[in-house]
Order: structure tokens, then C-alpha cells, then sequence
């Protein structure tokens, strides 16, 4: 059940302002007996109501009175108040994290093989978007004809938005997929493409025919591979992910001519 103590006030003041509701202007001391806020305290908890605006007082009037402030005004104070204090907490948090980042440091570069793998289609996704913003360089993606990565639900569109980011960190991205996947893609991620992919100088996409699979490469030491469900190939069953500079060589090398022979995309976004 919702409480006035959600929206920040303590006990004290959230016992009072409904009791200050109910009476009316009305003294401390008669405040104190219909609240049960002691005799002590109360005096602290009305000037603390003060200062968040939820009462006013009457100085004038001996003994000094008070008196609530509307519900509906006082409520949208206390709700101003928390999402100052909430976007005040998120650019502290946002100042911790660009520090840190600064700070920590991923170590040498991988020397040798280091594979690991998702599960399952959210599994897969997650790591996918996790690959693709931990790339600094250079992002290569090939898709086949059935690719989770472009599906017409909400991971296309995930996806995309994690290769806008990419663009604006400053990774160029080579995308080649076949002619029959630009014909399913879902308006969403054509929308993207001619709004912001299309002229980009970072981005460049191209289309072949009878690419195998779907794989990402990552600045030339990572590859990440989908594994589509058999049962449903437009969906993801796992995502293999090796970090393996001399087997990423490999995939490059393989890609590299593919990629000479492609014909630029030639997409209206509708």
C-alpha cells in the first residue's frame, strides 16, 4: 500500500500532515494530541513540513497555527522533489562510471583463445550487444538469409540501437547480408538505416549471395557466431563467442574478398 514515507516524509511527518488535513488550521499542541507526534518532536516536524511546502503557518496568530497544504499540490512537490534527487543520483552514478572507466584497465591483448557461450535466445542477445559495445575499432557483421540479429521483433531493432552507439564511440562498421534478408527487414531498423546509417562515413553495407551463416567480427581479435535454432531458424539457439586473434585472421581473410565482390546495398528504408 502506498505511504507518505515512499515519497520521502518520515513517520512523524507523515502523521502530522495527515492530521493537519483532517483538523483544519490547528496549534502545535492540538496538532500533537490528534497525531500522536510527542509534544517534543513536534515543533521539528512541523518547520520540516514547512521547508517541503506541505504546510503554512499563520504567524500572526497567538498561539502560531497551522494548516495543510492541498493534497494534490503537496503530493506533486514531494514527487518533484524525488526525481530531482533521482537525476541528481544518476549523474553522480554517470560521473562514478565515466571515472571508472578511465581508471580500469582490460589488460594485455589476448594472446591466445578464449571461447565462451549463451543459451537460449535472450542468452544469445545479451551477449551479441554486450560484443558489440566493447568494440573500439571495427565492427564486421555477416548475415545470412536467417538472422536473429535482424528479425522482425524487438532484437533487430536492439540491435541497431547498439550499432548507432557503436557509430558515435567511432567504430566503423562493414555490414554484408544477402538480398532475400534486406526483404524481411522490419520498418523499424529500415527506418534506422535511411534516418542514420545510410549516410554515415563510418557505416558501409553491401549484399551477396549464399552467405553461410551469421557471424560478428570485432576489431580483427573477437568473433562472435550465431547459432540458429533449427526448429526456427529466424531465431537464435546460442551465441559462440571466441576471442582468438589468429582465428579472427582467419575469418578476415575469408571476408576480405567476399566482401571486394558484394554489390552496394540498394534499400529504400519502406
Amino acid at each position: 500500500m502506498a505511504s507518505l514515507r515512499d515519497l520521502g516524509l518520515s513517520e512523524y511527518e507523515a502523521r502530522a500532515y495527515r492530521a493537519l488535513l483532517d483538523a483544519g488550521p490547528t496549534t502545535a499542541k492540538e496538532l500533537s494530541r490528534a497525531s500522536e507526534v510527542p509534544m517534543g518532536r513536534i515543533y521539528d516536524v512541523l518547520s520540516s513540513l514547512e521547508t517541503h511546502n506541505l504546510a503554512r503557518s499563520q504567524s500572526a496568530s497567538r498561539p502560531k497555527k497551522y494548516v495543510a497544504v492541498e493534497p494534490e499540490t503537496a503530493l506533486n512537490r514531494l514527487l518533484d522533489d524525488k526525481l530531482d534527487e533521482l537525476e541528481e543520483q544518476a549523474e553522480q552514478y554517470e560521473a562514478i562510471v565515466e571515472e571508472l572507466t578511465e581508471e580500469l584497465d582490460a589488460g594485455e591483448p589476448v594472446e591466445e583463445g578464449f571461447w565462451t557461450a549463451a543459451v537460449g535466445p535472450e542468452e544469445s542477445t545479451d551477449l551479441l550487444v554486450e560484443r558489440l559495445d566493447a568494440a573500439d575499432d571495427q565492427i564486421v557483421m555477416v548475415a545470412g538469409d536467417s538472422s536473429a540479429q535482424f528479425d522482425i521483433g524487438d532484437v533487430g531493432e536492439l540491435v541497431s540501437q547498439h550499432l548507432e552507439s557503436a557509430l558515435d564511440r567511432g567504430v566503423e562498421i562493414s555490414l554484408l547480408m544477402t538480398p532475400g534478408l534486406v526483404e524481411t527487414l522490419p520498418p523499424s531498423v529500415g527506418r534506422r538505416y535511411t534516418e542514420t546509417f545510410a549516410d554515415h562515413p563510418q557505416f558501409k553495407v553491401r549484399t551477396a549471395e549464399d552467405l553461410q551463416g551469421t557471424f560478428n567480427l570485432i576489431d580483427d581479435v573477437e568473433v562472435c557466431i550465431e547459432v540458429a535454432n533449427p526448429l526456427n531458424p529466424g531465431e537464435a539457439f546460442a551465441m559462440i563467442d571466441m576471442k582468438d586473434p589468429e582465428f579472427a585472421a582467419g575469418v578476415r581473410e575469408t571476408f576480405a574478398p567476399r566482401w571486394e565482390a558484394a554489390e552496394p546495398l540498394s534499400f529504400d528504408g519502406t
